[in-house]
């Protein structure tokens, strides 16, 4: 009866080719390849496997060990080739006394074509049949019996010399076709088999057995036949996992205590998902995770190719008004906003953040992980270095400021030979020029590629960056706060030949990097814009890049790790996103464009993305509209404006108040008139979003001290405003459930028609972009342009950096630039000192007033409450 089977076997081979046919127009790139483990090299057994394989329209990839090879070998190669996204099937044509379950259980199950992998044999087991694989053996018989018999059910099989995975499968799918499985280990004479309607065997069993019952064979391309039929299954399973994957989150419960605990009691109280099960919950691949212990993650950018076709879900900014030292809360409305959309309404949602520095951590400030029941969890890791992005911007930071001394020092004291082959080295006999030294050749109009060739004037253009050393603009950088690196001189060491200068530490997330990282939309456009920062100007006054320098290369290796936003969780179990922390002040004071993007995609179509802008509404969340969604192309759909009753008081000329000593009674009884014209300040900020077509909801945070008279005052004016709504909000003391009203609010808002717009055209020149700023932003009656400011406008202008947006370099702590005046202040001329550049990270940054980027620490620091237990290794004192 082998005729019949070579006509199953073309039924199979011609099912597979259509199969193939309709997986490639839904998508036209994929090639489904199986690769083959054998040991030595057998071409004949290559020939047979591609001919099968051009028959279903397959490629084969031949993987060939040593002929004597060890299991640790082969476990490594499979290990391999599961890691491997063009490998869709491994099949393993080796020596049975070599698939031990060890190797079997190395095949990733989804490439399991030969279904024996524990996995897949449980599948079956369970019932599984369409996440697993079933042994093509196992299939082949039962497709064998079926054609031969109408009917299986109520038949007796005898299995003889089945064992293993093998015959755990075959059995189980005789006993899913309701057939009765009697099993034998080797042919012991005819009283078993007269019991069976038919007796299956396996290898060398039937010795003993009488020819004459013999009755038919399965010859070994049908085996081959289904095994490439497993292959064309598994790159369908593959594709469909590739698409949008629903979300299965499994929210944590909080039980809320009164009075609060502590911040980090509350966040030891509740113990984390570990990091892949809320990956999994959320569609995340395990391949698009990079663990980093058991709470926190690395989220591969290959999420972005994987659903560049899933719709972008609802995107929210929280903003708030101008801060005091009373705090407004910006991160715990964040984080109570998630947790209410996702744990209480049901809704997918993630909150981006930004990392915190670890200088206000020991200094003054303290984390920034939210606080009460709204918290990002574990809040000590994530206070903490984290998965080490701030490092990796202070080493890639400092590597530049380490170069650009040691060319100044190396040019100074080489004549142009020295340095050209010193450059350019002879190694082994052979000169070139790296890619690197190749680029700057081409920007300076040297079309050679051969050391050589140069003359001594190219050579000499090329060797010679020039710096001057009191034109260097780059700082070294370290995440402490320490005032007195504010101004330092290095090069003091006689080695350094007298090569000494004056400069200055800034705090790491003071760095460009750190801007760049965040305004990042890949590995290639980060490359690009570190290549692009300016450090200093040569003293015929062009600029000189990281590229000129040559360490853009060594930079990227630095940073490959730092551009994947890390993944963690809020206390109720919501997905949370921290990446990148620049400076709201000196920079754009927003986490990462791609940890939105990464985002916006994963929460499908309906769901929410919360982001959270630095300081207030009229620097961060102006910034977001104007730098960080043109860098992006993302518009927002609601922005989130945070207010306390507290902090308006201030605005409406409450008392000063210093850290440590007790609240004045201004802040702690009702204070109706204070509260009425603190809202000043409160409707500036709803305008100036308006400004940018957004809609508004106010989340008024409440404290115990707040009165019904004062909240609803609030609410009352902000809705007069213009805002859609205004909600006071409860998160701090209990959670996502004290911010369902306002999770409601911000769906209602998201259904509105949105008329984003940028407040300026990037055409404009410089000094009409700031006056804009000032002007319709802050309240400015003008601008007043210094003349270093004016020379440099004029400079960068000549330069064609003028198509730049601004990110204006201000106080926080006003509309203005004087930090005690609050409220709305009125009448003033916005003082514009200097003017620079980040040209990497893409925009001009006008100085109003003194601008410090190295903070100090206050006389009693957080740290002196800081500490670790050495037996249970449990931090107290973080806040």
């Amino acid at each position: 009866r082998d005729g019949n089977q070579l006509c199953s076997s073309s039924e199979i081979v011609r099912r597979s080719r259509e199969d193939l046919a309709s997986l490639h127009e839904q998508h036209p790139g994929i090639q489904p390849v199986l690769a083959i483990v054998q040991a030595g090299e057998d071409d004949a057994l290559l020939e047979i496997n591609k001919k099968m394989a051009v028959k279903v329209g397959l490629n084969v990839m031949q993987i060939c060990l040593p002929s004597e090879f060890t299991e640790d070998e082969l476990v490594e190669e499979l290990l391999r080739l599961n890691g491997d996204p063009g490998v869709h099937g491994v099949f393993l044509h080796l020596p049975p006394s070599s698939l031990s379950s060890r190797v079997l259980n190395s095949i990733q199950p989804e490439k399991d074509v030969d279904g024996r992998s524990d996995v897949n044999v449980g599948r079956l087991v369970c019932g599984g049949l369409t996440a697993g694989f079933t042994p093509p053996a196992a299939s082949a018989v039962v497709e064998f019996l079926a054609r031969h018999d109408t009917c299986l059910e109520g038949k007796t099989v005898l299995m003889i010399g089945w064992e293993g995975p093998l015959g755990v499968a075959l059995q189980c799918l005789m006993q899913k076709n309701g057939m009765l499985v009697l099993n034998s280990h080797w042919w012991s004479g005819s009283t078993q088999v007269m019991q069976a309607d038919v007796a299956v065997l396996v290898g060398d069993a039937h010795r003993g057995l009488p020819p004459m019952w013999l009755n038919s064979s399965i010859p070994a391309f049908a085996h081959d036949s289904m095994n490439r039929r497993n292959v064309v299954r598994s790159s369908s399973l593959w594709v469909r996992q590739q698409q949008y994957l629903p979300w299965k989150l499994r929210t944590l419960k909080l039980q809320p205590l009164s009075p609060v605990p502590s911040d980090i009691e509350i966040s030891r109280s509740q113990t984390p998902k570990a990091i892949d099960q809320l990956a999994q919950e959320i569609g995340l691949l395990p391949e698009e995770l990079e663990a980093y212990g058991r709470t926190k993650a690395k989220v591969r950018l290959s999420l972005l190719d994987r659903l560049k076709e899933q719709p972008d879900g609802k995107y929210v900014l929280v903003a708030g008004i101008t801060p005091t030292p009373l705090g407004e809360g910006k991160s715990t409305v964040t984080i109570g906003l998630v947790q209410a959309l996702s744990a209480h309404l049901k809704l997918n949602s993630v909150a981006c953040l930004r990392q915190p520095s670890q200088g206000p951590t020991f200094g003054v400030k303290g984390g920034a992980a939210g606080g009460g029941y709204a918290q990002v969890i574990p809040m000590e890791e994530f206070n903490l270095h984290l998965t080490g992005d701030i490092h990796a911007i202070t080493a890639a930071n400092n590597l530049v400021a380490a170069a650009i001394d040691a060319r100044i020092l190396h040019e100074s004291t080489q004549s142009d030979k020295a340095l050209y082959n010193r450059l350019v080295p002879s190694v082994n006999g052979m000169r070139r020029f790296s890619p690197i030294q190749l680029a700057r050749l081409h920007r300076l109009g040297i079309s050679k590629s051969d050391p050589g060739a140069l003359t001594p004037e190219e050579a000499k253009t090329f060797v010679r960056l020039d710096l001057d050393p009191e034109k260097v603009t780059w700082q070294r950088v370290i995440d402490t706060n320490d005032r007195f690196l504010r101004k330092i001189t290095v090069g003091q060491a006689n080695t350094e030949k007298g090569h000494s200068r004056q400069t200055q530490f800034d705090i790491a997330v003071a760095s460009e990097i750190m801007a760049i990282l965040a305004l990042s939309d890949g590995l290639a456009d980060m490359k690009q814009r570190l290549g692009r920062m300016v450090v200093g100007s040569s003293r015929s006054g062009q600029p000189v890049t990281a590229d000129d320098l040559g360490v853009t290369g060594a930079l990227a290796v630095l940073m490959k790790d730092a551009i994947k936003p890390t993944l963690m969780q809020t206390l109720e179990g919501t997905p949370v996103f921290v990446h990148a922390g620049p400076f709201a002040n000196i920079a754009h004071g927003n986490s990462s464009v791609l940890a939105d993007k990464l985002a916006l995609k994963l929460v499908g179509e309906d769901g929410y993305v919360v982001t959270e802008a630095g300081f207030g509404a009229d620097i961060g969340m102006e910034k977001f509209f104007n730098i960080k969604c043109r860098a992006s192309g993302l518009k927002p759909n609601v922005v989130v404006l945070v207010a306390t009753v507290r902090a308006l008081k201030m605005h409406g000329g409450g008392p000063n108040v210093s850290a440590g000593a007790p609240l004045p009674k201004e802040y702690i009884m009702e204070n109706l008139k204070l509260v009425a014209d603190g809202c000043s300040n409160l409707k500036k900020q709803i305008q100036i979003a308006h400004l940018f077509g957004v809609p508004v909801v106010v989340a008024l945070n409440v404290f115990q001290t707040d009165t019904q008279a004062e909240i609803d005052l609030v609410c009352r004016i902000a809705e007069k405003t213009g805002a859609t709504a205004a909600v006071p909000c409860h998160h701090w003391s209990r959670g996502g459930r004290g911010s369902v009203d306002l999770a409601h609010a911000v769906k209602e808002a998201a259904r509105q028609k949105n008329n984003f717009q940028f407040l300026y055209d990037l055409q404009m020149p410089i000094h009409e972009k700031i006056r804009t700023i000032a002007q319709k932003v802050y309240g400015a009656e003008d601008i007043d342009l210094s003349p270093e400011a004016q020379a440099k406008i004029e400079y960068y202008t000549q330069q064609g950096y003028n198509t730049l947006p601004i990110c204006m370099a201000k106080t926080h702590l006003s509309l203005s630039h004087m930090p005690e005046k609050k409220g709305v202040p009125t009448g003033f001329v916005l003082p514009i000192r200097d003017v620079r550049a980040s040209i990497g990270a893409g925009f001009i940054y006008p100085l109003v007033g003194s601008m410090s980027t190295m903070p100090g620490l206050p006389t009693r620091p957080c740290f002196y409450d800081i500490d670790l237990d050495p037996v249970t290794e449990e931090i107290t004192g973080l806040f």
